[in-house]
């Protein structure tokens, strides 16, 4: 019997989707992501010696690396098809190095189809160091900061507290957007629009804006300016100035990357970033079509580069000419700008076949994947067709010596625009000529008010993070669900507020730390971990840059920083009881909402009756990194060591490293409250009385076994053996006097226990 390769993924769902495309001569297994990281018990990494990092087995993959070499044994071949990007690689070559592997291929795919895997069979490579590298690089990054800033966080400011090198950049931003928000002032301003229409033809109005005065561009600032403009415009003769048409040629957007998907769903189904990436992973790794068994619908959902295949654009030609004609196919090919520090060997979200139409697979679909899936599919489809073009009309109208301008446009060829289905065209000015004569019909003068700049969503943060080069699309979710998983910042309305903890942590990092909390830092820091992957720069030599400054500011900082009194946040909400603002306070146990005015109005409230976060679902997401990029070390709030996840007969829960000397426990995040203890039942009473007070005997339980106390405990602590025929117990507990209600009594049964215990000897 012929020996089988075997081919290692990431993910169970694409070993059902790969097994379908190949023979029985490869078997599929998944290693269900990292397999090793960093210990969590200590540092794991020596700064004395290049910084040399100790890995470890993840507590839960032990079983997964036994099956996976126990299969890699009895394989004629492996290959390991990890994801096709940093992460991937450095998952790859924890493999190796966990499987003992000599003899290894790397193989990778953009997109999981029978003919791109049968092409990744076909080139195999070797694992790609400089890729491993730079994800190490991060990873070591990532834990010098989170460890030793952590520790100092939790002195100085409030126990468990942590920091990250790249998310507490994310919290500045939202706190330095507040901060502009509390310093904006607010100017008064005024608008005309007139109302008029071409002499004699009442059914044709339209709307024009006053902009200018004497031909200068006109402000009102206040009322008496407005009223004084609108007095003028009243009594004033309207005639056509000029009229200007022209076409406008307007481009369909490039296909999605990561960062334009995530954003585009929260605009159109408010989908967070999370939620986004959880459904995209399942597109990608194959779902279950029927007779084509399964397959997947888009390529690789990490992407921060805009480039189509050849193929790709040769499918998406033929659908169209096919579809709507040969005028909807461009006449050249259209270029894409391109991303600075994008990887282009990748290839832009897409379908990984353009006939699969969005109404053709809804069937098989939930409905949150098909709406993300007709997202990508007619993005894909509008960035290789035709251009739209519209007719734009601007008429500016005189009034004495006031002028005001109309705008509108049609579409006169709709090109890509056929595929929006809520497109919205302002209405076409009617046929006017210069010098014709328009009576006015009203006039509409409104005040208005400058308004701060807008509190970051989901989107609008992501889309900072990008621009400003900070993160790569692997971790734009992890930093939003960590920013807030740490209670940094939070959602009202899907808006990011900061909490008084990541205004006080960011207030401390920016006064000792001001190079890691520094956007450009970070993003010079991001393009040097690109110059390690591409080969440029030595890992080491980052880090050893990057160490020295560091270390010299976390022991200045430890002696210089203050300790620090968390601020309350003001929310949008009145006190139900005096009608004070309530403000987000942190206490000892969380937070919670209270009222401003106390001590004298004591009103307080859970956080979650006044602020409501979206509870979401994964879906099976990829965990981001469970050794990956921006993981969050959770620490113990009585010691300030990490703390690592255990499980009871109640569920999972962290519990402290350091533990028997630190017995301290938390919930994980989101099961805060939700796993009450269970009530206690009530001791049962006998018809034995105690002998010092009289109050019935209680059956009563401990680790040796069953015994009798007083119903009377605390006050009488009289105990005694439980006899060995058996005692009878009353069926209520008595009233409040302590005196049992007549009850039938039941007999209960004890039966003899006898326990051995052994004590391990220092020879054993």
């Amino acid at each position: 019997m012929a020996r089988k390769s075997l081919i290692i993924v990431e993910s169970p769902a694409k070993t059902r989707t790969i097994k379908g495309f190949l023979g029985e001569d490869y078997e599929v297994m998944a290693s269900m992501g990292h397999v090793r990281d960093l210990p969590s018990n200590g540092l794991g990494v020596d700064p004395e010696h290049n910084f040399s990092p100790e890995y470890v087995i993840i507590a839960d993959k032990t079983d997964i690396i036994s099956k996976l070499r126990k299969a890699a044994k009895s394989a004629e071949h492996v290959y390991l098809a990890t994801d096709p990007d940093r992460e991937g690689e450095a998952i790859a070559w924890h493999l190796r190095e966990a499987l003992h592997l000599e003899s290894v291929s790397r193989i990778e795919f953009n997109e999981i189809t029978r003919s791109a895997i049968r092409a990744a069979l076909d080139h195999p490579r070797t694992i790609d160091g400089n890729r491993v590298n730079a994800q190490q690089a991060r990873r070591v990054l990532d834990r010098l900061v989170g460890y030793q800033l952590s520790p100092l966080l939790w002195r100085k400011v409030r126990p468990g507290l942590s920091a990250g090198r790249v998310q507490s950049v994310a919290v500045k931003l939202v706190c330095d957007r507040e901060r502009e928000i509390q310093a904006f002032q607010s100017e008064e301003y005024w608008t005309i629009i007139a109302q008029m229409t071409p002499q004699g033809q009442p059914d044709r109005p339209f709307a024009a804006k006053l902009i200018e005065y004497a031909g200068k561009k006109l402000k009102l600032a206040h009322e008496e300016q407005a009223r004084e403009a609108e007095a003028a415009l009243r009594d004033a003769a309207y005639r056509v100035a000029s009229v200007k048409v022209s076409d406008q040629r307007r481009n369909p957007q490039p296909p999605f990357i990561t960062s334009t998907l995530q954003q585009e769903a929260f605009r159109a189904f408010s989908f967070s970033a999370k939620r986004t990436m959880a459904i995209a992973q399942q597109l990608y790794e194959g779902l279950d079509m029927g007779g084509e068994g399964h397959v997947g619908l888009i390529t690789y959902m990490r992407t921060d580069s805009t480039r189509v295949s050849n193929e790709a654009k040769e499918q998406a030609k033929k659908y169209i000419q096919a579809t709507f004609g040969q005028e909807y196919v461009p006449k050249a090919e259209r270029k894409t700008k391109t991303v600075k520090g994008a990887q282009e060997a990748h290839e832009a979200i897409r379908p990984t076949e353009v006939s699969r139409a969005p109404e053709q697979v809804a069937s098989h679909l939930t409905p949150d994947q098909l709406k993300l899936y007709r997202l990508i599919w007619r993005r894909f489809l509008a960035s290789q067709m035709a251009s739209a073009v519209l007719e734009v009309m601007v008429v500016d109208v005189t009034a004495g010596e006031y002028t005001l301008r109309a705008n509108g446009q049609r579409v006169k060829f709709p090109g890509y625009m056929v595929l929006s289905s809520d497109r919205q065209e302002s209405e076409f000015l009617p046929p006017v000529s210069e010098g014709d004569p328009l009576d006015l019909l009203g006039l509409d003068t409104e005040q208005h008010f400058t308004q701060p700049p807008a509190r970051y969503t989901e989107a609008t943060l992501v889309k900072a993070l990008e621009s400003r080069g900070i993160g790569r699309p692997s971790t734009y979710a992890p930093i939003i669900s960590t920013i807030q998983d740490r209670r940094y910042v939070f959602l009202e309305d899907k808006k990011f507020h900061p909490t008084g903890l990541g205004m006080a942590v960011t207030s401390q990092l920016e006064k000792h730390f001001p190079e890691i909390i520094n956007t450009e830092f970070t993003a010079k820091m991001e393009s040097e971990l690109d110059a390690v992957e591409s080969g440029q720069e030595d890992w080491v030599r980052l880090l050893k840059e990057f160490y020295g400054p560091f270390s010299h500011a976390l022991h200045e900082a430890a002696e210089k920083m203050e300790r620090v009194k968390v601020p309350d946040v003001p929310l949008d909400h009145a006190c139900p009881s005096c009608g004070k603002n309530l403000v987000l306070r942190e206490g000892k146990f969380g937070r919670f909402v209270a009222c401003s005015g106390f001590p004298e109005c004591e009103f307080t409230a859970q956080e979650s009756q006044f602020l409501h976060k979206e509870d979401e679902a994964t879906n099976g997401e990829k965990p981001e990194g469970a050794a990956g990029e921006e993981q969050p070390e959770v620490l113990c709030e009585a010691c300030g060591a990490p703390m690592v996840l255990r499980k009871s007969r109640r569920g999972p829960f962290y519990g402290c490293s350091r533990y028997p000397e630190c017995t301290q426990t938390k919930p994980l995040p989101g099961q805060e409250g939700e796993a009450p203890r269970a009530k206690k039942e009530p001791p049962q009473l006998t018809t034995i009385a105690c002998e010092k007070c009289g109050k019935p005997m209680a059956v009563r339980k401990s680790r040796r076994g069953a015994f009798l106390g007083c119903s009377g405990y605390p006050r009488c602590r009289t105990t005694k053996p439980m006899p060995a025929e058996g005692v009878e117990v009353l069926a209520t507990p008595p009233a409040g006097n302590g005196e049992a209600k007549a009850a039938k009594p039941k007999a209960v049964k004890t039966a003899k226990k006898t326990t051995t215990t052994r004590r391990k000897t220092s020879k054993e």
